[in-house]
């Protein structure tokens, strides 16, 4: 008996410990806020490769990165338009190469039930996603896994919204092109999936299909769309531990990631100070364990932006507003507090409205964006890391 006693106990101690029903949710401790780099870029860009691109060739699209400083780009190329085959002809193009721009191997997959995009940072085969495109969630998110890909929505409330399973994504595309009020019921979806215990990371993605010509020739019906929507509107920025492909991958499915109207305008970060000690201890992204006790959040516009102006932050809190906050123009930063309940599920996440930072290179972009400057992804509170 004492023998069979010591073997249970044995077992007891390596068996992973499960949550009660009704307990509250393991969640890992928070990673280091200084670990890692800014990085800005663009998830949602079609070339030459995409049948309803004009005058977009792969080296015109990362040309105009490397002249703007762009970290890294994602062409996400219709794959229905090459029956699944992305690998030998978005990916295999002699211009798919950059000394200073990380390519991610990406593409739109386009199917009757919505479109969503696929990042990863090596190439994997497209293909076997293609083919299971009309088939169930089920079957459509083992091959998912299996291909280890990052899966995002695109347009969730627009023209081929995602039609399948949110359970299925890692992001969402909150903010599609320049056009910023087209993208309100895509923040109400996005609140909804919050609220019901998905932490899915918001992202942007310019979705731009047109370039300039380069003779008159060659002029389209589509060539004003260059100068109102181009890469960078928006501008997806994210905190990567590695300065590759894999750490903008990772960055964007753990949701340290903020979204600008364009490249130059302000980078907003939202911070907060967990124990009071005065320090901050949390970012977008991260999810903690609420003390009870008030929570100090800061807000910071870092770099870019209008000298000198006064910028409006609005703050979400699950869903709804909880207050609106003026910037101090020294600082262009600006805190508040608010206590997370010690039980159940919070979020906060902050819009910033202002006057745009003009885009040369996309001179329109600015007015279709209007006062919309930036976005932050949620901080989360007893969110479940499991669900």
């Amino acid at each position: 008996m004492r023998v069979g006693l010591t073997l249970l106990a044995l077992v007891i101690a390596q068996t992973p410990l499960l949550a009660a029903p009704g307990d509250a949710p393991r969640i890992a401790p928070v990673a280091s806020l200084t670990d890692g780099q800014w990085l800005k870029g663009d998830l949602h860009l079609h070339s030459r490769h995409s049948q309803d691109s004009t005058n977009n060739p792969e080296a015109k699209i990362i040309k105009f990165a490397e002249d703007t400083g762009f970290d890294y780009l994602a062409i996400t190329d219709h794959d229905n338009h090459v029956a699944g085959d992305v690998a030998h002809h978005t990916w295999s193009d002699p211009e798919f190469k950059s000394k200073s721009v990380i390519l991610l191997y990406a593409a739109e997959w386009t199917t009757e039930r919505g479109h969503g995009n696929v990042f990863s940072a090596k190439p994997y085969d497209h293909q076997r996603l293609f083919d299971v495109r009309d088939a169930r969630d089920a079957k459509t998110l083992a091959v998912k896994k299996a291909l280890g890909i990052h899966l995002s929505g695109n347009h969730p409330a627009g023209k081929d919204h995602w039609g399948f399973s949110f359970d299925m994504l890692d992001s969402l595309e909150v903010w599609n092109s320049a056009i910023w009020p087209n993208n309100a019921a895509a923040i109400l979806i996005w609140d909804d999936m919050l609220k019901s215990g998905r932490k899915l990371t918001g992202r942007g993605g310019s979705d731009s299909h047109h370039g300039t010509p380069d003779t008159p020739e060659q002029k389209t019906s589509h060539t004003g769309e260059r100068s109102a929507n181009y890469v960078g509107t928006p501008t997806t920025w994210v905190f990567a531990k590695t300065r590759n492909a894999k750490g903008v991958v990772d960055a964007l499915t753990n949701g340290r990631v903020s979204i600008s109207a364009n490249p130059y305008d302000p980078r907003v970060e939202l911070r907060a100070d967990l124990d009071g000690d005065g320090r901050m201890d949390m970012m977008m992204g991260d999810n903690a364990r609420p003390t009870g006790k008030p929570v100090t959040f800061q807000v910071r516009l870092v770099g870019g932006g209008v000298a000198g102006a006064v910028y409006h932050v609005r703050v979400i809190k699950n869903g709804d507003p909880l207050g609106t906050f003026d910037t101090d123009p020294a600082s262009n930063a600006v805190s508040f507090a608010d206590t997370p309940a010690a039980k159940g599920r919070s979020y906060y996440r902050v819009e910033v409205e202002g006057p745009q930072t003009p885009y040369p290179q996309v001179p329109v972009s600015t007015v279709l964006s209007g006062k919309m400057i930036a976005l932050s992804n949620p901080i989360y509170f007893n969110f479940d890391p499991h669900f």
